[in-house]
């Protein structure tokens, strides 16, 4: 297949490609982030407190649940929910070797056991089908990953939960406004977790993470766990933790979560644009998104056998890459118990040895794609 010619170079001229930059956001922001947080020094609720309880239910409008309880970190909001769902010791949580490590952290933490399942080549997703053929006697809960921006097939999990009486844990991290079939993620499965970490597409000035659900019961009993296991104060029904919002981080997004939808679709743009210029290269995969889904894209990933080589050619001519992710979780010291090996999980184990995410955030410039673009044909044209 013939590449097709770089772009002029003009488009790349003087420039550098950072991989991600939320400096223009926070300056376009800057009046009404200022006003929410002055807003919070005179309220002196600096803990929970009305502007937290605001933004639960502001979010939980837009995701279409009943229930969003603000929490430290996306990490807390996972062993929140397992604990919620009374999952520990003896118990077996289905899940993915391909995501950040904190999925897997917080089985391991509950004392329960994370048990692999391979990813789907194309969406980077858990496979329902080998989810399948995991399932144990001990087996208490699917947790899949959205990874990347992109729902993962909860049609077939939850069937398949349903079939087994199995819970359907959500880690929403990356893919907060994805949706399936017409449903936000955050609302396709018993519960879920989100992370406001800088970087996302909803990001807070620090640590910040959500609990979302349906069920009224999980919902009492994740705001007890993020506040000491009390009610009421200061009497501990269950085991909790500190793992509270911070009520100047709920008021910044309180201020972002209104221009969400439009930095999503500033993504899908710019995903579309790299699509379009880098379709025809011979030897890079693009991602994919089928008519079920609407992809987000925290991060837009390819993958090439060379990608460490793509890396550095980029890095070279001063653009920002990341690689997600490199050491497949099954293979990590801390699961090294779990005896698992190489070679188990070949989609997974290949993916991360071959997958490179380029810049994509809503302030990207449109001549910064194009810049991206032309280096990356540039090096395959080589």
């Amino acid at each position: 297949m013939t590449l097709s010619s770089p772009l002029p170079a003009r488009a790349i001229s003087g420039s550098s490609v950072p991989f991600f930059d939320g400096s223009a956001q926070t300056e376009q922001l800057m009046p009404e982030i200022r006003q929410a947080i002055e807003r919070v020094l005179r309220s002196q609720r600096f803990i929970l407190g009305e502007e937290v309880f605001a933004f639960e239910r502001e979010i939980a409008d837009y995701l279409g649940v009943r229930h969003a309880i603000g929490v430290s970190s996306c990490t807390d909001a996972l062993t929140i929910s397992l604990s919620a769902l009374g999952i520990g010791p003896g118990d077996e949580v289905l899940t993915t070797p391909y995501t950040f490590f904190a999925t897997t952290g917080a089985i391991l933490r509950v004392g329960a056991t994370p048990v692999f399942v391979d990813i789907d080549a194309r969406t980077f997703n858990l496979d329902p089908t080998q989810a399948r053929r995991a399932i144990t006697p001990r087996t208490r809960a699917i947790l899949p990953v959205h990874l990347f921006g992109q729902a993962a097939d909860t049609d077939a999990l939850r069937a398949l939960a349903e079939e087994h009486s199995l819970a359907i844990i959500e880690d929403a991290a990356q893919a907060l406004g994805a949706t399936r079939r017409g449903k936000r993620v955050g609302a396709l499965g018993h519960i879920a977790c989100f992370s406001f970490f800088p970087t996302k597409n909803l990001g807070a000035f620090g640590d910040g993470g959500l609990v979302a659900t349906n069920d009224d019961a999980l919902a009492d009993t994740a705001r007890m766990l993020r506040n000491h296991g009390f009610s009421p104060k200061h009497h501990s029904r269950t085991l909790g933790g500190n793992f509270r919002l911070d009520a100047l981080q709920a008021a910044i997004l309180r201020v972002k979560l209104p221009e969400l939808e439009r930095w999503n679709a500033e993504r899908r743009a710019h995903a579309e644009r790299y699509r379009a210029a880098l379709g025809p290269v011979a030897g890079l995969v693009l991602p994919t998104e089928d008519s079920n889904h609407r992809h987000v894209y925290n991060q837009f990933v390819v993958r090439t056998r060379e990608r460490d080589a793509l890396a550095t050619w980029l890095r070279e001519h001063e653009i920002g890459t990341e690689r997600y992710y490199p050491f497949p979780i099954h293979l990590q010291e801390a699961c090294a118990r779990l005896g698992y090996a190489r070679g188990d999980f070949p989609v997974a184990e290949a993916c991360a040895r071959e997958c490179l995410a380029l810049p994509i955030y809503p302030e990207l410039e449109t001549r910064m794609v194009d810049a991206v673009s032309s280096r990356i044909l540039e090096f395959f044209a080589r």
